[in-house]
């Protein structure tokens, strides 16, 4: 993934094509910036994590444009959501999520909330990059309570 995060930055320098050449850069640049700050390898772990926080920044700040009726903004941040998702890995549909959720329920056999770190802790093993870890909690919230 890495390597067609560069061939994309070159094809989208060769095709003038400003939007996915910035949203490319911004990922470049954040991942070379962990890399520096955590000594992190730059592999496809990490271009998952990061691509998952600059996915995360823009669905916040669509909400916060709904708010001020930006529709501009709204659709710009949602084209650039979609350039970044071709950098994940497939997608787990939420019956694949509420499969794997079950699994780590009967093997932890969780008692209550006070287990919920266990639970999480598994869940982002087995799930980390390829859902939306905030439904993964939500959906372990309300099985524990």
């Amino acid at each position: 993934m890495v390597e067609k995060l560069k061939t994309d930055m070159i094809d989208a320098m060769k095709n003038k094509d400003k939007e996915k050449l910035t949203v490319i850069r911004m990922v470049k640049a954040s991942m070379d910036q962990e890399h520096i700050d955590c000594k992190k390898e730059i592999n496809d772990e990490l271009l998952f994590d990061v691509v998952n926080k600059q996915i995360k920044m823009r669905k916040d700040a669509i909400v916060e444009f709904e708010k001020g009726n930006r529709n501009d903004l709204i659709e710009k941040n949602q084209r650039e959501i979609e350039i970044l998702q071709v950098y994940l890995p497939e997608q787990l549909s939420e019956d694949d999520v509420v499969k794997v959720i079950d699994e780590i329920f009967s093997n932890l056999n969780p008692n209550g909330s006070k287990d919920m770190g266990k639970v999480m802790k598994e869940a982002t093993a087995r799930l980390k990059g390829k859902t939306d870890m905030r439904m993964v909690s939500e959906i372990i919230k309300s099985r524990l309570g």
